[in-house]
């Protein structure tokens, strides 16, 4: 397997020495991501792809209309290795915009529709982005003006393709189906003849958790990525018969490779849901009958205290649970498996079958046996015993070289020999002689919203230009929604009173901040707590949060015995 032939400024690519050494292994295909599928297409071209509320589209029917997209992408003048910002909900319709640009070498940049202007002014530039796919049908969001915004941020945005919903004759804006219907599949085929094919090429721009600050963008090389895909699906056994939902953000690392991405490149069906209501689920559900499922548990518990869906309706698909498996397993009774994972290029999963000890107590082991895993000390970076905790570091056929465009937080993220830091507190367990993980804490100071990672810093960074607030900490607080929610101590400017969150959703929301990372409770104090050495305590104001929500609930959990 050669090294990449045109490497692009700023992507850190695997080694020589780690090209050979995954070449001696047959680890990699020698095609391409859109290649691979193609080759499935071909051989089942009457096979449902993938559904959603709007309708279904057969292998054949998707391939067809993804070569003459990418075709149509070429005909704008958008060129191989061209980078565009993906902003699609979850629908037929990314399923076709990501399968057109890997097949035009266009990379997609993986932001989320709840990104705005300060993430993706800054992924588009960083990036240097010619492109933007967009939504346009959601009603509580002007997509189009806010794309309009982002081509006077980012110049380089030259082409605005709307995957759903209308244009409105915007100069620059292409709607998906139009630009589709310029360029018939002779034509489109010979445009892409002359597409570079380089399993060794990046294939998308991945974001990491944003654990420090803004996402950084990892690149995921198509060989790498198809390897990964193909070892999910392996790891489960899907097949052609897979039916496979996600109610997660599809352009997501870990619902491309655990959900859709391994059920899409395994021949089966991918179940999409653009308007995230629980009618609309529970509809799809009935319909579809997926066989592979990751709805998060309360949301499941909803669906099913509502009487939209029966434990019938679940108990067939294999339930996908990130974080504790147990619960969900235990009020279902159907499988469910457990999952861990970094964007860098680490899965982990427990398997069907496996005991409640395992998803309890456990992430699963990795699903690739030529990962290496080690437990060190944080600061020293001396390695750790099994059963000791520590940080997890990593290194793999999957896991990243380096950010792109990023020499400073490289130097940062990577140990002397090259091994991922993941931030994550964890402990080695050998279960039946198997690798298993604990998940004990982070490193990195963050909360973890129901899987979607906030950095703290940035948010308090944001907040300290808000003129009533002095000095602020956030952290993340219990709750049994989505894990954690961010909670933020404010001491606020002397004569003022602390913004409330209104105040701070107005104020983070013209900053151009996603809602997701806004805080959700302020605490207003005095001061902060200190430690021994005199510095402000984050974990004492975890403690005090923590004690502040038990002392609420106690007379709520009183009324309800009296």
């Amino acid at each position: 397997m050669p090294s990449v032939r045109t490497p692009i400024p700023g992507v850190v690519y695997p080694s020589a020495a780690d090209t050979a050494r995954y070449d001696a292994l047959g680890l990699f295909d020698t095609l391409t991501m859109p290649e691979a599928w193609e080759q499935m297409a071909a051989r089942h071209p009457d096979r449902v792809a993938v559904t959603d509320p709007d309708g279904s589209w057969t292998l054949g029917e998707l391939d067809a209309l993804s070569t003459r997209l990418g075709g149509a992408l070429l005909g704008l003048g958008l060129r191989p290795l061209d980078r565009a910002i993906f902003q699609i909900a979850n629908s037929r319709e990314l399923v076709l915009s990501l399968l057109g640009c890997l097949k035009a070498g266009v990379i997609p940049v993986c932001t989320l529709t709840a990104h705005r202007a300060l993430e993706i002014g800054y992924l588009a530039q960083h990036s240097g982005a010619r492109a933007h796919f967009i939504c346009t049908d959601e009603a509580k969001f002007d997509a189009a003006g806010f794309a309009e915004d982002m081509r006077q941020v980012a110049p380089g945005l030259d082409d605005v393709i709307v995957a759903r919903g209308p244009t409105g004759n915007r100069p620059g804006f292409h709607g998906l189906q139009a630009l589709i219907e310029t360029t018939d599949l002779a034509t489109a085929r010979e445009r892409l003849a002359g597409v570079e094919r380089d399993p060794a090429q990046v294939a998308v721009f991945q974001l990491s958790g944003g654990t420090s600050g803004v996402p950084k963008i990892i690149p995921r090389f198509h060989n790498e990525y198809l390897w990964q895909i193909r070892s999910a699906g392996a790891f489960h056994g899907l097949d052609h018969r897979t039916v496979s939902f996600s109610a997660a953000p599809m352009m997501h690392n870990a619902p491309i490779v655990c959900y859709w991405g391994s059920t899409l490149w395994a021949g089966g069906e991918v179940v999409c849901m653009p308007v995230p209501t629980p009618e609309v689920m529970a509809d799809l559900i009935r319909a579809r009958r997926p066989t592979l499922m990751a709805v998060p548990g309360p949301l499941m518990y909803r669906l099913l205290s509502a009487d939209l869906l029966e434990v019938g309706d679940l108990r067939a698909a294999l339930q996908i649970a990130a974080g504790n498996a147990r619960p969900l397993a235990e009020k279902l009774g159907a499988p469910t498996v457990t999952l861990y994972g970094m964007t860098e290029g680490i899965i982990c999963y427990s398997a069907a079958g496996d005991g409640l000890d395992i998803l309890s107590d456990t992430v699963g082991r990795p699903i690739d046996q030529h990962t290496d895993i080690r437990i060190q000390d944080p600061e020293t970076g001396e390695p750790l015993p099994d059963g000791v905790i520590g940080e997890m570091v990593f290194r793999g056929p999957s896991s990243t070289r380096g950010y792109y465009d990023a020499e400073e937080r490289n130097r940062e993220a990577f140990t002397a020999d090259g091994y991922v830091k993941s931030g994550d507190l964890m402990s080695i367990r050998h279960i039946g002689g198997v690798l298993h993980l604990t998940f004990d804490g982070r490193v990195k100071d963050v909360v973890s919203r129901g899987g979607e990672k906030i950095n703290c810093s940035e948010v308090e960074r944001a907040l300290l230009g808000h003129p009533q607030i002095a000095a602020v900490l956030c952290v993340p607080m219990p709750d049994p929604l989505y894990g954690e929610r961010m909670c933020a101590f404010v001491v606020p400017v002397p004569g003022t009173t602390a913004p409330d969150l209104r105040e701070t959703g107005a104020f983070l929301e013209n900053l151009g901040m996603a809602k997701f990372k806004w805080p959700e409770r302020i605490e207003t104090v005095a001061d902060f707590p200190l430690t021994g050495s005199g510095k402000p305590s984050k974990p004492l104001l975890k403690e005090r949060i923590a004690r502040i929500l038990r002392e609420e609930r106690a007379p709520a959990a009183s009324d309800a015995l009296a």
